[in-house]
């Protein structure tokens, strides 16, 4: 599969990936990441080998719609859980009595 990542084509296949990836100690991974054999890879690292490129050369984006393309299992940033609503003091009252505020 022909895939552009920052501004450079590559001929990139599932087999070519797990090939170039054998043998690599998958990082810590904390944000996106491509499940590539039994390891778990920060979707960096794994750019970085494919394309024999500096990690600041391309978006973690253009990796994982490559390999989302060649089959394998991409998992991205975790979603930000929205932050609770301050109660105010009557409804902190009511809540511990076990009745809804109407306010």
């Amino acid at each position: 599969m022909r895939c552009v990542i920052a501004r450079f084509p590559f001929d990139l296949t599932k087999s070519g990936v797990l090939e170039a990836m054998k043998g690599i100690k998958p990082e810590q991974a904390a944000g996106a990441s491509v499940i590539i054999g039994r390891r778990t890879y920060p979707v960096k690292q794994v750019g970085q080998v494919i394309t024999r490129q500096d990690r600041r050369d391309f978006s973690a984006g253009e990796v994982l719609r490559a390999m989302t393309q060649l089959g394998f299992t991409c998992r991205g940033l975790p979603e930000a859980v929205a932050p609770a609503r301050a109660l105010s003091p009557l409804q902190k009252a009511a809540a511990m009595l076990g009745h809804p505020a109407t306010v």
